[in-house]
């Protein structure tokens, strides 16, 4: 029971005519006109819509047909007894203001009514100060009363809401982290919002934003097509017993066979990220619900197309968003049922989205981990391949080198050999020296064949050409290195165009070529520094320069640097730059190496392009 206010706070509380709404009124029983006139003159003075009764008849039909507040009610009417009156209210008329008048002051009386739930009593003849406390007490307690149970249902309300979202984001941060495949996760988001056990709208449509940010597309929804869809689905939910987690288990199967007609709706969306105005656009760019209700939004456009295509002109976007970057926005109507759009509708929607845009984000991180991991195995691939093929490439040219200058500086005497002898043993007419002179002869021939043999191999100028990109090729080779070059802690710097140079190469040789001068520019930085890497085309010809900080090399060395055996390392055969200078020399290319005016070396490799490549 709400306990009563005194009379002075009466006197600064409001009027009394602000305790009731606006269609409510005051109902007058009695059966004295007299009295009837006056409590009447005194409650329209107060600003309240008051009625008469002069019988529990007319009080009835005043109760049937009107919004009663407060009823002044005599004990004694024509027709019944006015405590019945008084019970029969009290157990009917729950939010019913009911004060008792009596022409006899009766303290046992009116006690009486007050215990069997009479808010107040009046004793005849009254006047205007009773009247104005009495009514303005009542209505008080009676505004009381109702706004406690309105704020005790929303404070339910609120609990439950808040114990059913905690709920249901364990269950959907269960189905989060069984999966951290994209599309798993955004079905696992669709059925929270859609399912009985979830928010229970009827669909939604989830947007996400491309990989360059420049396109909104639809990517999956979920909800039925018609009411008749809608009843069977749900129907069969309830009869086999499906919660949430089995309705995320299966819905790649049977229950993304029946979203045929929502999907087509959702595969529509292309919407361009520079429509600032599109209500979908505007709502992902300022991370704000919008709330579209009979086609209109306060904050933005919202388009005939969009609404021709979801069929349905009231329905909240909702947006997705990490720390770094807007993901994309879910749409979300009640398309079947037709039910309105709360506030707190949206509050659970924006909570269950901030957890949904937190799956997606951990979706793409793990993606991007993925691909991380994979371009690291790559590279190791591509180093221990590289590695070998470096070094099987320095041996296989310093013992080619040597080979041909070994076979140069034999075959002269021995080619002198085979002709004395064959001279001798034309002239000589003795039989026994004529025979040793063929011996000496024969085998000088297969010296001179074996020594042939060894300078074809050592100048092997075999190319299998072939049309090639040159972007992929530079990157590899660049990333070959990429471990090396952390631990030097040495930067480096891609500089390649668009578009690809076709060049016309042996892969294998340029590539081998492009490894010696990237390994050679990273060992000329021992304390650190930057490796550059650009590609450009220039008229006929692919230019690429490979500049790196390091140490440098004396112009005095610079121009022994690409003879055979010239090394300023402390290891090597110094065979390296003489093989990058002839497979170049191979393809009609060319090497050039020259200072840094910022320090370091600049190599420059020079090769056709395929039109003025010459087979």
């Amino acid at each position: 029971m709400v306990e009563l206010l005194s009379h002075q706070d009466t006197r600064t509380s409001l009027p009394t005519a602000a305790l009731l709404d606006p269609d409510e009124c005051v109902v007058i029983v009695d059966d004295s006109p007299e009295i009837i006139l006056l409590l009447n003159h005194y409650l329209t003075k107060q600003g309240l819509t008051v009625y008469q009764a002069s019988s529990a008849h007319e009080l009835y039909t005043h109760l049937e047909h009107k919004k009663v507040a407060l009823v002044l009610l005599d004990i004694g009417l024509p027709d019944s007894d006015g405590n019945v009156i008084l019970d029969d209210l009290v157990a009917n008329h729950h939010d019913l203001g009911i004060i008792m008048v009596t022409g006899s002051f009766d303290l046992q009386t009116a006690l009486d009514c007050l215990r069997r739930g009479a808010d107040d009593y009046l004793t005849k003849p009254v006047t205007m100060d009773q009247i104005n406390y009495t009514v303005n007490n009542t209505l008080k307690k009676r505004r009381l009363a109702i706004d406690n149970r309105i704020f005790q249902r929303e404070l339910e309300a609120t609990n439950f809401r808040m114990q059913f979202l905690h709920q249901l984001n364990q269950k959907m941060n269960s189905a989060y982290l069984g999966t951290v495949e994209l599309t798993g996760i955004l079905q696992a988001i669709l059925v929270g919002i859609t399912s009985e056990e979830g928010l229970q709208f009827n669909r939604a449509f989830l947007a996400l934003f491309n990989e360059s940010g420049d396109l909104l597309q639809g990517r999956i929804a979920i909800g039925p097509s018609n009411r008749e869809d809608a009843d069977r689905v749900w129907t069969s939910i309830r009869e086999h017993d499906l919660h949430l987690p089995d309705i995320i288990a299966h819905l790649r199967s049977e229950y993304q066979e029946r979203d045929i007609e929502v999907n087509r709706i959702v595969h529509s969306l292309q919407i361009p990220s520079s429509e600032h105005e599109h209500v979908l656009i505007k709502a992902a760019r300022l991370r704000k619900s919008i709330l579209v209700t009979a086609a209109k939004a306060e904050e933005a456009q919202v388009p005939e197309e969009l609404l021709d295509l979801l069929q349905e002109n009231t329905f909240v976007i909702i947006p997705l968003y990490s720390p770094s970057r807007s993901l994309g926005v879910i749409i979300v109507d009640n398309f079947i049922t037709g039910k309105p759009i709360t506030s707190d509708d949206i509050s659970s929607l924006e909570i269950f989205a901030s957890q949904a845009s937190l799956a997606i984000e951990h979706s793409h991180l793990y993606k991007d981990m993925l691909q991380k991991i994979d371009e690291l195995e790559l590279v190791s691939q591509e180093l221990e391949h590289s590695k070998d093929l470096l070094v099987e490439a320095e041996k296989y040219s310093a013992i080619g080198h040597m080979s041909a200058q070994l076979a140069h500086a034999i075959r002269n005497p021995i080619t002198s050999i085979g002709g004395t002898a064959r001279l001798l043993a034309r002239k000589s007419e003795d039989p026994y020296t004529i025979n040793f002179l063929n011996i000496i002869t024969k085998e000088a021939s297969k010296i001179e064949t074996i020594l042939e043999d060894l300078l074809s191999f050592a100048q092997d100028q075999k190319l299998e050409l072939a049309s090639q990109p040159i972007n992929p090729l530079i990157r590899r080779c660049l990333m070959a290195f990429y471990l090396m070059m952390r631990k030097a802690n040495i930067t480096f710097e891609l500089d390649l165009p668009d578009q690809n140079i076709a060049v016309q190469i042996d892969a294998t040789r340029i590539k081998l070529a492009l490894l010696h001068l990237i390994r050679n520019a990273i060992e000329a930085m021992p304390e650190g520094g930057t490796l550059t890497v650009k590609a450009v085309e220039e008229g006929e010809f692919c230019r690429i320069t490979i500049t790196d900080t390091g140490l440098g090399i004396s112009e005095a060395a610079l121009q022994h640097a690409t003879d055979p055996f010239y090394t300023t390392k402390v290891y090597g055969t110094g065979m390296g730059l003489t093989l990058v200078q002839r497979i170049l020399t191979m393809h009609r290319g060319s090497l050039q190496l020259r200072p840094n005016t910022d320090g370091g070396m600049i190599a420059v490799v020079t090769l056709p392009l395929i039109s003025s490549t010459i087979p």
